[in-house]
């Protein structure tokens, strides 16, 4: 798993999975849920992760990020709390995930949106 991901904010889960299936070869390895229509799918292209979360199609959504960075760290909570003294801002989290990850979402100080990530599989919750 690489420590820095693409993640790609759509609409149109079926389009670009075909594009990137068709364009690069992507495949496939991660869907949530597992059954029925995606919330997140995680492809793979070569050596790199790449990740599609579905977004609902509104004017206000067309106006805001389409791309973001989902970053791996040791410690989502002790590297939350170094974000505003680092011109960064807390957008949310952190919360424990279903799919066994403790996330917060930040944004960098150009406004960037950034997912922190820690894997808490096995970890008592």
């Amino acid at each position: 798993m690489s420590t820095i991901q693409p993640v790609i904010l759509t609409a149109h889960h079926d389009v670009l999975l075909g594009f990137y299936t068709k364009l690069f070869g992507a495949e496939e390895i991660f869907r949530v849920p597992a059954e029925g229509p995606a919330f997140y799918l995680g492809l793979r292209i070569g050596d790199t992760d790449l990740g599609l979360v579905a977004k609902e199609e509104t004017p206000e959504a067309a106006a805001a990020p389409r791309i973001l960075l989902s970053i791996a760290v040791d410690d989502v909570d002790e590297t939350l709390g170094r974000v505003e003294a680092l011109g960064g801002s807390v957008n949310g989290g952190p919360n424990d995930m279903p799919w066994g990850q403790r996330v917060a979402h930040i944004l960098d100080p150009d406004g960037n949106p950034v997912n922190l990530t820690q894997d808490v599989a096995g970890r008592d919750r």
